[in-house]
């Protein structure tokens, strides 16, 4: 049975126990011996799944987000090569609110 990240999530150690006893795989030999995190993560290692969340993004051009942001970066080291604390202080405070704009578009 295929199993993703959020199922072995929400099992107990025990059922992740029952499906270690039935892998061969290096990464779960101790399987009785692990804790619920290490056995999520050998689990994920032996059965190839991705041992971390995705966070979706929603509602927003993402792609055209970082682009603004590689560009402001690039006008922030030039702002403080020249000494301009106006200049950097505009650019932060926009890099700051692209950032908050795609943290609370994570679905």
């Amino acid at each position: 049975m295929a199993f993703t990240y959020e199922e072995l999530k929400t099992k107990t150690v025990a059922e992740l126990r029952e499906i270690a006893k039935g892998l061969t795989h290096e990464a779960v030999l101790g399987y009785t011996q692990m804790h619920k995190d290490h056995l999520l993560r050998s689990l994920c290692r032996a059965l190839g799944i991705d041992s971390h969340e995705h966070h979706q993004i929603v509602g927003i051009d993402k792609p055209a987000i970082k682009a603004r942001m590689r560009a402001l970066k690039k006008e922030r080291d030039a702002a403080l090569e020249a000494h301009d604390p106006e200049r950097l202080a505009v650019v932060r405070h926009q890099l700051h609110r692209l950032n908050h704009q795609l943290r609370s578009h994570i679905a």
